[in-house]
């Protein structure tokens, strides 16, 4: 039996990236997955930022499908890398719709339903970002900053419900939204530099995020509640330095 077995799932932003490779899992972990984009390539097409979509969408699947078990709110823009100067009140209204309305929205209509369903797991994409500057562009930084708010007051205002929310804080990794990064540096013969700021120095793939999402979706993560799951490679543990360590081997 899967992890997931007889589960019922949404995951948005589905058509690439992080949610293909969640889809793809948790459908092998037994779940039924609804894969949700605004773009083709995904089970249904919706703006993860609309109220009324997403009211459609989440009420629809469960209808369709006996209940809802599990929401993963992925979806996500840029927002672009243009200083606050630079950047309109449009761009950035826009990118917090996206992401952090878009999350609000999942959290709202699907934390009813799955309650029906006696708990589950609500999941959002945060990131690294959103924990400090120099991860990310102004307004997206912020938006994510403010998933990994929301997920806290949302855990304690579905308090009794058996409704877990959590969010995942991804580093870098090789999605359609970083594609543009990762193919400069491979036509620069720079690729080895990718992710060269972490411990592991290296990148991540969609799919080591999408294990992530498996765990706190899963009855694994029944006592995690209200948190941020990072998953950087180790960015986050220490503050940018230019220093380099070189081991000195002890020898008896």
């Amino acid at each position: 039996m899967g992890r997931l077995c007889g589960k019922v799932a949404i995951v948005t932003g589905a058509a690439s990236g992080i949610g293909k490779a969640s889809v793809q899992l948790f459908r092998s972990e037994g779940a039924t997955v609804v894969g949700v984009d605004v773009a083709e390539g995904a089970d249904v097409r919706c703006d993860a930022g609309d109220d009324t979509q997403v009211r459609d969408l989440i009420e629809s699947t469960a209808e369709r499908h006996g209940g809802l078990d599990i929401m993963f709110a992925n979806a996500g823009i840029s927002g672009g890398w243009d200083s606050i100067t630079e950047q309109s009140a449009a761009e950035w209204a826009e990118t917090l719709r996206i992401n952090l309305i878009g999350p609000f929205l999942a959290i709202k209509y699907a934390a009813p339903l799955i309650a029906q369903r006696g708990g589950g797991s609500i999941v959002c994409t945060a990131s690294v970002a959103g924990l400090r500057s120099g991860a990310g562009g102004a307004a997206y930084s912020a938006s994510k900053a403010g998933v990994i708010n929301l997920v806290q007051n949302a855990a304690q205002q579905l308090s009794g419900t058996g409704v877990r929310v959590n969010a995942i804080c991804p580093g870098l990794i090789e999605t359609g939204m970083t594609k543009p990064m990762y193919d400069l540096a491979r036509a620069s013969g720079k690729e080895d530099r990718i992710g060269e700021l972490n411990p592991l120095q290296r990148g991540g793939k969609p799919e080591e995020i999408a294990a992530a999402a498996l765990f706190l979706a899963s009855d694994e993560a029944s006592y995690v509640n209200g948190q941020a799951l990072v998953v950087d490679g180790g960015l986050s543990s220490s503050h940018p330095e230019a220093r380099t360590y070189k081991l000195r081997m002890i020898s008896e």
